[in-house]
């Protein structure tokens, strides 16, 4: 289970199992960077070689163009485009647990293109450490201090079986939120209340102090639960679990189309278990 949530729209939307965030915004100005690739030689011949060769040798080669460009990040502006984002997390079987998070592309909401992007450390660390460190932020997620804290969360994440992805929300362009999508049914949270089979919880944590307390945690969490529900249907339910304390989270998953289930008592906290059910959907 992740850290306790912090608030949707006042700090940060979560549950008690969801979202981390990291020190520097994951909009803060790390945006689209141009990695390009050019000769010097004028004296090569024009041979011309048949179109599936091409594609062939374009798609080997775009592993190696995502590592130049990490490697090239602070030389420029950073890409949060597909081609460099890493696959969804997924079993040493090879199957993955939620339904490939990195494949379901951008959506429109009323706030604009959103898109969640699976984390990648070497990129984003300073980014979610920083927001962790948000005093507004710390009380509720507890993963304030140096960036081995938030490191030490985030690679057994990606590092495990898949039941866990940390993400980054990308609104218009901007990095400017940290998501966990998990699998509640296979999370400890199991264990404290009546689970159902692909349960699937999220955390959210709304990274930039200009990007809460305006409803747009409850528009990105309607947003992001739909889009669980749409890609995943085999889930018949979003669970969340913020803190009780957490007023404004827990306003904001209502808002969102979320239910108030129960308040459960969970080792970190004691939270109020949300759910948006499939059934449900088109009605709240």
């Amino acid at each position: 289970m992740s850290p306790t949530d912090a608030s949707a729209d006042a700090v940060s939307a979560a549950s008690t199992d969801v979202g981390t965030g990291a020190c520097p915004d994951p909009g803060e100005d790390n945006t689209a960077r141009g990695i390009g690739r050019g000769t010097d030689n004028e004296d090569t011949l024009d041979l011309r070689l048949p179109y599936e060769l091409v594609a062939l040798f374009e798609k080997g080669r775009s592993g190696a163009d995502a590592a130049t460009a990490d490697a090239a990040a602070g030389h420029g502006q950073r890409s949060w485009s597909d081609s460099t984002a890493p696959r969804a997390s997924r079993t040493p079987g090879g199957d993955d647990l939620l339904d490939g998070v990195a494949d379901w592309g951008p959506i429109v909401t009323p706030a604009g293109v959103f898109q969640l992007v699976p984390v990648r450390v070497e990129r984003d660390l300073d980014l979610i450490c920083r927001w962790m460190n948000d005093p507004a932020v710390t009380a509720f997620w507890e993963l304030a201090g140096p960036q081995n804290v938030t490191e030490d969360h985030l690679r057994p994440q990606l590092a495990g079986d898949g039941r866990s992805l940390p993400c980054l929300g990308v609104l218009e362009g901007t990095p400017m939120s940290y998501w966990e999508i998990y699998r509640a049914d296979l999370d400890p949270l199991a264990r404290h209340y009546p689970v159902r089979p692909h349960d699937t919880g999220i955390h959210l944590l709304i990274g930039a102090v200009t990007d809460r307390g305006r409803g747009l945690g409850s528009t990105l969490l309607r947003a992001v639960a739909d889009l669980v529900l749409d890609r995943r249907p085999t889930c018949a339910r979003v669970i969340a679990e913020p803190d009780l304390r957490n007023i404004p989270s827990v306003t904001a998953f209502l808002r969102a189309g979320f239910r108030f289930s129960a308040e459960v008592d969970l080792p970190a906290k004691r939270a109020a278990l949300m759910t948006r059910d499939r059934s449900l959907r088109d009605l709240l």
